[in-house]
């Protein structure tokens, strides 16, 4: 431990699996090397949380949630130049290494060695606690990499700011990033919840022409059309790939985005695209999951099927370029805020999330 000193604060725990979230005294210790602490201002309430909670990213609970956040830098380590106390950041969980094989090759944004705090933040038991994705941001301050905390402009609204911290960046990303969409080109984005609803957004930013929204939901589909997309399908109501066909005069997309991760969705968006189209896979699907495809498919369709990683972002490149987009507005962050709540009210949170009445709630501290 680099210093005795801890910040009693307060954070959401994920005990067990399944169990209830619960509200507990947590010890932050004050920054080592290479460490920031972190006064959060909001953090989002993902789908990944969920996740963990219900034990499907590992178990080594108990966990305190909470990844998709903004705060201001409180205090720093030793060696810690990019970031000062009283910085507005967003924080990330891509803290590229800059030593592994992927960022030698020029690749950060692939980086196999990405980095967390060091110390580990506590109960006031003892008991180490698992912060999700390395952050653990449903707290009134967090201990992280200085790496994962990105400097952008003080004037943008910590609730949609912190969005890009996670779920937005990564439709974003997957569109304009994994994607390549481009001018005039045609998109289609199956399953429009938050990441998906991003992924719309991330098209129009690109200057796509066509854009449109998939899923079996008349709600998601009025929303991502107030998001940016220019035409819907209800996929309870008709077949996705026949539909996007004939929006493309009769040739698929050039770009289908599948942000569900389920393997009949993916097959819908590998056969709802343009000879050598593009498909992106950004929706995470459980590991039990198969997907089998015709491989004379595969070939003579041609094109690319790749998998979108937090939108191949690099956050120190995208969060405050996007943060400007957002001031200027050309991007509309604060749309996917669906309501603001307290850390006491993360459970009903999860609920309202499972349920599809909210592309997003944000805790505010």
């Amino acid at each position: 431990m680099a210093h005795d000193v801890r910040h009693e604060v307060r954070g959401v725990i994920a005990p067990g699996k399944n169990e209830p979230v619960r509200v507990e005294t947590i010890l932050v210790p004050e920054p080592g090397p290479g460490e920031a602490l972190v006064q959060v201002r909001t953090c989002g309430v993902c789908h990944t949380d969920l996740h963990y909670k219900q034990g499907g990213i590992n178990d080594e609970f108990p966990f305190l949630l909470g990844h998709e956040a903004a705060g201001v830098v409180e205090a720093v380590g030793d060696g810690v130049a990019d970031v000062a106390p009283g910085d507005f950041v967003i924080l990330n969980w891509r803290a590229v290494c800059g030593l592994c094989r992927a960022c030698l090759r020029g690749r950060p944004q692939y980086c196999f060695n990405t980095h967390n705090a060091t110390q580990r933040m506590t109960l006031t038991d003892g008991t180490e606690l698992s912060p999700a994705l390395g952050i653990g941001a449903f707290a009134e301050k967090t201990l992280v990499a200085a790496g994962q905390c990105t400097k952008v402009d003080q004037a943008a609204s910590p609730a949609a700011a912190g969005l890009l911290g996670c779920g937005v960046m990564a439709g974003i990303g997957a569109a304009i990033n994994t994607g390549g969409v481009g001018r005039g080109d045609s998109v289609a984005v199956i399953g429009c919840g938050g990441v998906g609803d991003a992924a719309i957004m991330g098209a129009r930013l690109a200057g796509a022409a066509r854009i449109i929204g998939v899923d079996i939901d008349p709600r998601k589909l009025e929303t991502a059309l107030r998001l940016g997309a220019t035409h819907t399908v209800n996929a309870a109501e008709a077949d996705p790939v026949e539909a996007v066909r004939e929006l493309t005069g009769g040739f698929g997309a050039d770009v289908v985005i599948e942000a569900v991760g389920r393997p009949e969705t993916y097959r819908q968006a590998f056969y709802a695209r343009d000879l050598a189209g593009t498909v992106v896979l950004v929706g995470v699907p459980t590991p039990e999951m198969t997907l089998e495809l015709p491989l004379l498919d595969v070939f003579g369709r041609g094109g690319a099927l790749t998998s979108s990683w937090y939108g191949d972002c690099l956050p120190s490149r995208d969060f405050p370029m996007l943060i400007d987009l957002y001031l200027q507005g050309r991007l509309d962050l604060d749309a996917f805020v669906s309501e603001t709540v307290g850390l006491d009210d993360v459970e009903a949170a999860f609920d309202r999330m499972h349920a599809g009445d909210v592309l997003r709630s944000v805790v505010v501290l």
